[in-house]
């Protein structure tokens, strides 16, 4: 993924730092992130509340959550109901936004897909 990434990097002539770790614990230092993004992260997670308690961490005072996730056909994935309490147990605002415009996907998606921000 890592390798993936950098090759996206440079064809988009984008300046990134990468780093290899534990998505559960990253070992980056507690407030020094504007943002914290997962895309399709948490739901695999062993303990997906102790993750989001570390991402947390990393965020300044005013720093962002985003978390674009869902609930497959398969019956994988985190409920935007699951998501958003997990969101309310570290974070005062879970602001949940569905993604299920087809322009989206590029077809119809007949699964739950949202995106939750927190500010606070």
């Amino acid at each position: 993924m890592l390798d993936e990434a950098r090759r996206k990097a440079r064809q988009s002539e984008v300046c990134v730092t990468l780093h290899h770790g534990d998505a559960a614990r990253p070992p980056l230092t507690a407030a020094s992130f504007d943002v914290v993004l997962a895309r399709h992260v948490l739901w695999a997670m062993p303990d997906p509340s102790a993750a989001l308690a570390k991402w947390v961490q990393l965020l300044r005072p005013d720093g962002r959550l985003i978390l674009i996730e869902g609930r497959w056909m398969t019956g994988a994935g985190l409920s935007a109901t699951e998501c958003t309490a997990l969101v309310r147990q570290h974070r005062r605002e879970a602001d949940l936004r569905t993604l299920d415009d087809p322009a989206l996907w590029k077809k119809t998606i007949t699964d739950q897909r949202y995106l939750i921000l927190s500010c606070r």
